[in-house]
């Protein structure tokens, strides 16, 4: 029986994706397309080679993964951090800004650095939003979502003022230098060693989630506040600071990544809404670690099909956008089927 709920409990998301796809073909049909070729497009855009699956899907991946894990640590912990885009950009501005002005001949001590100033924006970013929870009461998704277009802003300040390349013809920052870079991982391709450091990170946050004292602490204030305040006398305001301080530090990473491994350098526009979308990436995920990795590779597949799709059969990529959609709604609503089912496919039954 429990091996049945838990088969049940993995091939749901399955299910969810297999029909928010046919749904999207339909669509793609109704809209005067073909469908055929949409979805040849995308698989070919998406998983066509080395090269799709390197230089585009998993490229992708490494952002959302990270920015997902991010998104997951706070809401495990009942925090609900809608503020990774903003705090993905401090960490870019951060890593930039030390890459750029820092005098320092070693690479690896360069990028260290960098990582370092990107922990530390992303977190210090995060924190505005814990001090004004903790000291005015104001609830963190207001205050984080707000703050986002304030780092947006912020950005385009940069760009446009004390970071500004050069020549001051184009609002953005100079190029990074090499040794300021993070290495490919393979020759010809453009995947970067940052995806490395996001599977690292995924692989340490299941670890803490899962395995320490701090992780049992954050599940249990997430589950119920209220219970772990007063029965299991946890300092709850303290866990979950702690977590969305974690979060924006790793979202800070995400930052570091794109920039030193992916744009080399600063400019408006730097994220496409990835740390909107790792809200849907964490949420798919089951906020689990592992899940998030196989949810990040979707999403980012998901993002280089859509472009093959538009590029190479002409369909709009803003099909990609409702599947997406379509499926994190799917998935969100899997709790409430399972509970309105009959009690032999519920797999919240005691065996």
């Amino acid at each position: 029986m429990i091996g049945r709920r838990r088969a049940i409990r993995l091939g749901m998301p399955i299910v969810v994706v297999v029909g928010a796809t046919a749904l999207v073909a339909l669509m793609i049909t109704m809209a005067g397309y073909d469908a055929g070729a949409a979805m040849a497009a995308a698989l070919d855009g998406a998983f066509g080679g080395s090269f799709a699956i390197l230089s585009a899907t998993l490229k992708r991946t490494t952002p959302l993964l990270l920015l997902g894990v991010a998104v997951a640590a706070a809401f495990r912990a009942g925090v609900l951090n809608i503020g990774a885009e903003g705090q993905f950009l401090a960490g870019a501005a951060a890593a930039v800004a030390v890459g750029l002005y820092t005098p320092v001949d070693s690479a690896a001590v360069t990028l260290l650095l960098e990582l370092g100033a990107a922990v530390v924006a992303g977190a210090a970013w995060s924190g505005i939003a814990a001090f004004l929870k903790l000291r005015f009461g104001i609830t963190e998704v207001v205050s984080t979502l707000l703050l986002n277009f304030v780092a947006l802003n912020g950005v385009g300040y940069l760009v446009r003022g004390p970071l500004q390349e050069p020549t001051r013809a184009f609002p953005m920052t100079s190029e990074l230098a090499t040794g300021a870079r993070l290495p490919l991982l393979m020759e010809g391709q453009r995947l970067h060693w940052g995806f490395v450091l996001a599977l690292a990170v995924a692989v340490g946050a299941w670890w803490v989630f899962d395995h320490t004292a701090a992780g049992f602490r954050a599940r249990i204030v997430g589950v119920g506040r209220r219970a772990a305040e007063s029965a299991g006398l946890v300092a709850v305001n303290r866990v979950q600071m702690s977590a969305l301080l974690a979060s924006g530090a790793i979202a800070g990473i995400a930052g570091f990544c794109e920039v030193t491994g992916v744009t080399y350098a600063l400019f408006e526009g730097l994220s496409p809404g990835y740390g909107y979308t790792a809200i849907g990436v964490a949420l798919l995920g089951k906020l689990h670690p592992i899940g998030i990795i196989a949810a990040a590779v979707f999403f980012g597949a998901l993002g280089s099909g859509a472009d093959a799709m538009q590029r190479n059969a002409g369909i709009p990529a803003e099909f990609a956008s409702v599947l997406a959609a379509m499926v994190v709604l799917g998935v969100l609503a899997i709790p409430a089927a399972q509970a309105a089912s009959p009690g032999s496919l519920r797999v919240t039954d005691a065996p």
